[in-house]
């Protein structure tokens, strides 16, 4: 089996690095070539040419930056892909994107199949973490071996083409969030010369990570919920927030936005609801 790797980032080099630990032959591309000649150190066989990095290969793996870089690398090696090889891209995508190249690289010949992961480059090199699969699951079966060796869980999303591209986007919107929220949360306990070692005993006591499934559970039930946390009283609070971090200089970037949406479902009438009816918008 031999297999082409495109995308010598931090995570491309290091799922290559765990491939050669593995005994794979792999044959290493990337844009910039310095970064794919690094690689020969460790075993890989780097190539300056896309098509020639590509050739022979059963399996082709990409780690790149977006749809329009994906089509381009992908058409640049086109001439150099072994007939009937699988393309296996592990970029972040739009669920568009996925479905596009699923079906256009077929029509070619070729096996598409999207896989991006919940890894970072520790992940990749020791194959622990999250790599995501939907579509053809003849296909999806045929590649899992060799994918559960990348990483530490395989998740199929069933055969729906783009899923898993849409469940990767769901995952890193909340990832996003979640640093914004916590950068907000430093700068509040900034204000309040609060220091951070102190913040982090609190949520080493108190996990609000165990709330997530419960919390995902509450908003997403139909009909009214009997209320735990009213939203006049989430609104109080969350003024007390703004005021405590103006009061000491600190600039905040979510909290505001949470506040207005607030006040727009206090004034249709939700006041005394469940102030997770923010939300009913995006579950109806």
């Amino acid at each position: 089996m031999r297999i082409a790797f495109l995308g010598m980032g931090l995570l491309g080099s290091n799922f290559v690095r765990a491939m050669i630990s593995k005994g794979e032959e792999v044959q290493v591309w990337n844009r910039t070539a310095a970064k794919a000649t690094a690689l020969e150190a460790d075993g890989a066989k780097a190539f300056s040419n896309i098509v020639d990095a590509v050739s022979g290969a059963d399996r082709v793996h990409l780690t790149l930056k977006d749809d329009g870089t994906v089509n381009e690398v992908l058409e640049m090696a086109a001439a150099g892909l072994k007939p009937g090889a699988v393309i296996i891209d592990h970029t972040t995508t739009s669920v568009e994107g996925a479905i596009q190249r699923t079906r256009e690289w077929q029509q070619r010949g070729f096996t598409y199949q999207h896989a991006p992961v919940f890894m970072g480059p520790p992940n990749a090199l020791a194959s622990t973490g999250f790599m995501l699969v939907s579509g053809d699951q003849g296909v999806i079966a045929r590649l899992e071996p060799a994918l559960s060796k990348m990483t530490g869980k395989v998740i199929n999303f069933g055969p729906e083409t783009g899923r898993a591209a849409g469940m990767k986007l769901i995952g890193n919107s909340f990832l996003v969030s979640l640093t914004a929220g916590l950068a907000d949360t430093l700068s509040l306990a900034k204000a309040m010369e609060i220091p951070i070692p102190e913040v982090a005993s609190l949520f080493t006591s108190w996990n609000p990570g165990n709330m997530l499934a419960q919390r995902l559970q509450r908003m997403s039930a139909g009909g009214q919920i009997e209320p735990s946390w009213e939203l006049n009283m989430a609104r109080k609070d969350t003024g007390l927030f703004i005021a405590a971090a103006q009061k000491g200089g600190a600039h905040l970037a979510v909290l505001p936005a949470i506040a207005a949406e607030m006040d727009r479902w206090i004034a249709k009438g939700h006041g005394s609801d469940d102030w997770t009816v923010i939300g009913k918008e995006a579950v109806s």
